[in-house]
């Protein structure tokens, strides 16, 4: 008995990170800021579950980023975020955030020095997500209070080159004591717990949280991502770039892939098909082949031939499920395998 509960409190303890302490979360979960395919009741469901969700609006307009906001605080009375891009202007945006008084802002791709100081200001805990232990130091510098590390498994867009094993606990060393979130191909409790060993204070998950049933994404996209294995995910530094252009992503492997690569993987420009409209969207309009963009439930056309975000951790992913029994069945996975591993 004393056994038992002695590995029943190392599970439980190793849970309550400093990313929660400081965020005010219960678990070290994080829904990882999906363009496209994350609104209010996706984000506010996770938070309600004890996890931190994330809104996405850096492409949206003012009205609706303000909209989102409250939209999520009315669902949820727990702390939630909002991700930037800082490759596209964000200033209005932030100030938004600013004035709802957001309680976590996070920022993406660029230097966020610029904007650092006017979110913590407000009261914000801000968050940046890095590639290299050296970008890490940078962002620490600048003032981010928790740094994500992502590993160049992940879906959808990528900062870096380094994968989650060799990157995390570098990162965790080079910024230690500030608190490091673990991104790229975490889906299930086994990786949260693996994260954990490596030092990091949480998982920021995405392809999991696609299958969940608040994810705003087409039922075929879905279908795609439940039929795929870790071998079905493409990382390209330029290929779904309109919109977006040079910006490193992965995605599963479809007939617009494969058709790039037999053409030996052309430029910009002078890839097969390009300019060709291959869906549409009631909300985005046409959609041509090539275009970043995430397949919503209001898309017809050719779904297959979209920009199909998706992390080597896919080959995890099974079945729809609220998003809220996600979080659960991760953390309650991720205690199972602490309370093993230290008994």
């Amino acid at each position: 008995m004393h056994r038992e509960c002695s590995t029943r409190s190392s599970g439980s303890a190793a849970m309550r990170t400093s990313f929660c302490e400081r965020v005010g979360v219960e678990l070290p979960i994080i829904q990882a800021p999906m363009g496209g395919a994350v609104g209010p009741a996706l984000a506010a469901a996770v938070s309600n579950a004890g996890g931190l969700g994330m809104l996405v609006p850096w492409r949206a307009d003012l009205d609706n980023v303000r909209q989102q906001i409250r939209q999520t605080r009315a669902l949820t009375s727990k702390p939630f975020g909002v991700n930037l891009n800082l490759e596209f202007p964000q200033e209005q945006r932030l100030e938004i955030c600013v004035e709802e008084r957001v309680p976590v802002i996070s920022f993406f791709w660029r230097d966020p020095s610029a904007v650092v100081q006017r979110a913590k200001a407000a009261g914000a805990i801000v968050l940046h997500t890095v590639g290299s232990a050296e970008a890490a130091k940078r962002a620490v510098d600048a003032g981010v209070d928790i740094v994500v590390a992502q590993g160049w498994e992940a879906g959808g867009h990528v900062r870096g080159t380094v994968a989650s094993l060799p990157l995390v606990p570098t990162v965790v060393d080079a910024v230690s004591p500030t608190p490091v979130i673990a991104a790229g191909g975490i889906a299930d409790g086994r990786g949260l717990a693996a994260v954990l060993a490596l030092g990091a204070a949480g998982a920021w998950i995405g392809t999991r949280f696609l299958a969940s049933e608040e994810a705003a994404i087409h039922p075929r996209y879905r279908e795609l991502l439940f039929k795929a294995t870790e071998n079905d995910t493409v990382f390209a530094e330029e290929l779904f770039d309109i919109r977006w252009p040079k910006a490193p992503h992965r995605v599963l492997r479809n007939k617009t892939v494969d058709a790039w690569e037999a053409a030996g993987k052309p430029v910009s420009g002078k890839r097969p098909g390009e300019g060709e409209v291959v869906a549409t969207s009631k909300t985005g309009g046409p959609i041509v082949r090539y275009q970043s963009v995430t397949a919503g439930p209001d898309a017809e056309g050719d779904i297959d031939a979209l920009s199909l975000w998706a992390g080597q951790g896919v080959g995890l992913v099974s079945r729809v499920q609220p998003a809220a029994e996600i979080v659960r069945e991760i953390a309650e996975e991720a205690r199972l395998v602490l309370r093993r591993l230290a008994s």
